[in-house]
């Protein structure tokens, strides 16, 4: 009986921390996989976005409720934009301090 909880110690204390070390290192690197993607897919979607503001613009000719929509698609195009760059910049503070906290051991 005080084998097993000798084995249970021993695992606890020397295999454990490397085993969360090894996975954080995978962690990281995947949540970075998806940022990009995710970065990627938005970036696509905001420019198909602008574009068709733009075409919308044009094709307007001056009809007010036409005006309307291409202002409403315009917003959502400017919106669409600051929240990428929001993302990207709360993925950089976040990963900051993540990385600083699992390389300090806190």
């Amino acid at each position: 009986m005080n084998k097993k909880i000798l084995f249970l110690v021993l695992l606890g204390v020397l295999v454990l921390p490397l085993a969360v070390s090894a996975q954080a290192s995978q962690a990281t690197t995947i949540a970075a996989n998806i940022k990009s993607l995710a970065v990627t897919v938005g970036m696509a979607i905001v420019v198909i976005g602008w574009v068709i503001a733009g075409i919308l613009y044009l094709t307007a000719a001056g009809a007010p409720d036409k005006l309307g929509v291409a202002k409403k698609a315009m917003v959502a195009a400017i919106v669409g934009t600051v929240l990428i760059v929001v993302a990207v910049g709360g993925y950089a503070v976040i990963s900051g301090i993540v990385n600083s906290a699992l390389n300090s051991g806190t």
